[in-house]
């Protein structure tokens, strides 16, 4: 991979001296979907995938950034004065975006760069790949800079830069898995604390199976954000009898007491997922800790279930992709992970036959769908950081 990036830099940049690499990875989130804006706890992993990183610093102002994955598209320059939005930008807003914030934050970049990405998450697979652009950008430009940032305080700065610059409404957890993961460990996050605690994922004899459906989504054109307001009209149904500030403060015995003060069924559904979702989380943090994976799965699965019926952000291929793999022996739990609407799915398999279902899954999924899906067993690896190895 390091040779590739030097390959490329060269022939965009001219010579490889003084080039330096990073990289932060992509992540998927176990269970605890749409909690994180809602103030309560979230289980992800960072992946061993995620977005490269060659870079350079240069002695003017200017930046300019290319990108392996889109090799017809060219270079994108501007200024370090110049941080602004601009749609034939592309991709490159990701990382215009956290310098912007960073300097809106008084950590104002001294000197421009040149930079080479690339990244091998599947785009648009829900596996963040947002968010390890935002990410790998912080930490490389805080080093280049020599800011001495904090990273949860870097991560934060990456989650507004894709909620204020992009546009996207996105909660804490995809910029804090792919900032703060730790190889071989989920995390059970605190959304509305910050505080987090890492859990060995210690899965004996089963792997993590990612699915993909291949369908295409992007937050931007989901229906992300109205699931986020139809949250918060939940929250101020609530509020009118309780003291709270975020929906998964309370627990789902609490919400059906009080159910009839949000005048909106739509809303309500969509509180009862969040709330219910929260519960499922916690447990299914101590589930890994005590080793009981047939609890967790069994998780996953009402994970789904909710994410199917209450928040309605599945879909046929997401669905399908769960219900075939329910339907496999070896398989203890799936569901979407991300924010649906396409995406993948996350599984918990044994190893062994791992290709038989695989195979069957796809068989049904094709079928009912007419796509492939794809596959891949899911490494967990390390937060974003300088790369130096091979």
């Amino acid at each position: 991979m390091k040779q590739q990036l030097l390959t490329a830099f060269d022939e965009k940049f001219g010579s490889t001296d003084g080039v330096r690499f990073f990289f932060a990875p992509g992540r998927v989130n176990l269970i605890g979907e749409h909690t994180d804006y809602n103030g309560g706890y979230v289980f992800p992993c960072a992946l061993s995938v995620g977005t490269y990183v060659a870079v350079r610093p240069r002695s003017d102002r200017q930046v300019r950034l290319y990108s392996m994955n889109f090799p017809d598209m060219d270079e994108v320059s501007f200024s370090l004065d110049q941080l602004v939005y601009r749609e034939e930008d592309d991709w490159a807003n990701y990382p215009k975006g956290v310098m912007a914030v960073m300097a809106n934050h008084g950590y104002v970049g001294k000197n421009g760069f040149e930079a080479v990405f690339y990244g091998n998450i599947p785009n648009g697979a829900g596996l963040s790949s947002s968010a390890s652009i935002e990410v790998v950008t912080g930490v490389f430009w805080d080093s280049l800079e020599n800011f001495n940032l904090d990273r949860v305080r870097l991560v934060q700065i990456a989650q507004e830069a894709e909620n204020e610059f992009i546009g996207v409404n996105c909660g804490i957890m995809d910029q804090f898995a792919v900032g703060m993961g730790k190889k071989d460990h989920a995390m059970l996050l605190d959304c509305a604390t910050l505080e987090m605690q890492y859990r060995p994922t210690q899965l004996g004899d089963y792997v993590l199976l990612i699915a993909n459906t291949n369908k295409r989504r992007g937050l931007m054109d989901s229906e992300y954000n109205s699931r986020r307001e139809e949250c918060e009209l939940a929250l101020k149904g609530l509020q009118q009898a309780l003291s709270i500030d975020h929906l998964c403060e309370i627990t789902l015995s609490t919400f059906e007491k009080y159910q009839h003060l949000i005048p909106d069924e739509t809303a309500r559904r969509r509180a009862r997922h969040a709330i219910s979702e929260n519960e499922r989380t916690i447990e299914a943090g101590q589930s890994l800790l005590e080793g009981d994976l047939t609890q967790f799965g069994k998780l996953m699965n009402a994970s789904h279930v909710s994410l199917r019926d209450d928040y309605e952000v599945t879909g046929l291929e997401l669905d399908t992709l769960a219900e075939a793999a329910w339907a496999e022996e070896t398989v203890i739990g799936a569901r979407m992970t991300g924010a649906g609407f396409g995406g993948c799915t996350v599984n918990i398999v044994h190893k062994d036959g791992i290709d038989g279902v695989k195979d069957r899954i796809a068989a049904v999924y094709q079928e009912k769908t007419g796509l492939s899906p794809s596959f891949y067993v899911a490494d967990v690896g390390e937060g974003a950081h300088e790369w130096t190895n091979q």
